[in-house]
């Protein structure tokens, strides 16, 4: 039976080489049941999800990893972010359709480029801006991989309306105390990985899929740990919006509309202040009685 929201480690024995396996799932389809979005739109979130808990998760840092891709096509907004602990969340918009589904993503979305964002909570988020090219997410985040002169990575992504799924590859620099080194291992095993297809990602358990593509190798596999989704959102966050817009236009939006009503982007949770909230927020600096959240 196929482990459902896991992500799982692994390497290959004496070779400079590392690898993990992402299967989305319920975490997925939280994430995808709020987007109004075309199929093949929903498809490339899912496959930036998949990517975005991969590359996440071989940070040596707690914090947040964030794609984003903006522009002026068909699909005109992604937003796939992952953290440490493997919560994920993300959103796709789409404002007209994809006349041609086999297009460059630089047609679909009508931009130039991706930004991946870096954000450890302490110091300045890093931020790296590549050109957005090929046909295919993959290609793109290995091209950002290539320009960022980080360690060479492969990915191989998949999405449906079930699920998400994806495969990395990376190379390592060799441990000069390894007297065993495989030195062709990153080609064999790429050679190996590339014939992967979809379907065995999107439905086979992640080990009977490494087992298909690397049987004949020596690997070592870690346990398997738990992706799940998780929506920063709160109260108190939205709270902290309305006051920076000041108490003049935040009466005026009282005014003109009854009450300030702001809705998550991410989850479609619903927030809603009326005049007596929107008074207390500048009246005091004491953080926001909890009150429920509207789904």
């Amino acid at each position: 039976m196929k482990s459902k929201d896991r992500l799982l480690r692994f390497t290959f024995e004496h070779s400079p080489v590392r690898g993990q396996i992402v299967s989305l799932d319920e975490s997925w389809r939280d994430c995808a049941k709020n987007s109004e979005a075309s199929d093949q739109a929903r498809q490339l979130l899912g496959q930036a999800l998949a990517a975005l808990t991969l590359l996440a998760s071989t940070l040596k840092i707690k914090g947040k990893m964030i794609l984003q891709i903006r522009g002026q096509g068909p699909v005109h907004l992604l937003v796939a972010e992952a953290r440490h602990d493997r919560g994920l969340r993300g959103m796709v918009r789409q404002q007209a359709d994809i006349t041609d589904p086999a297009a460059p993503l630089s047609q679909i979305f009508g931009a130039d480029k991706i930004v991946i964002t870096i954000d450890n909570g302490n110091a300045k988020p890093y931020q790296g801006i590549v050109p957005l090219t090929g046909h295919t997410l993959a290609e793109a985040l290995e091209h950002y991989f290539q320009q960022s002169d980080q360690l060479p990575t492969r990915l191989w992504l998949a999405s449906d309306e079930i699920s998400a799924a994806g495969l990395l590859l990376q190379q390592l620099p060799p441990a000069q105390t390894d007297q065993e080194l495989d030195t062709d291992s990153w080609n064999r095993v790429n050679h190996l990985a590339a014939t992967v297809r979809e379907e065995e990602l999107l439905k086979l358990d992640a080990g009977e899929v490494l087992h298909r593509l690397f049987h004949e190798e020596s690997m070592r596999l870690f346990e398997q740990q738990p992706v799940h989704f998780d929506c920063s959102c709160s109260r108190q966050r939205i709270a902290d919006m309305i006051k920076s817009l000041g108490l003049d236009e935040a009466r005026d939006i009282i005014r003109e509309q009854g009450n300030i009503t702001v809705h998550c982007e991410f989850c479609n949770a619903r927030y809603d202040f009326d005049a007596v909230d929107t008074e207390q927020l500048f009246a005091t600096t004491s953080p926001i009685a909890a009150q429920p959240t509207r789904h």
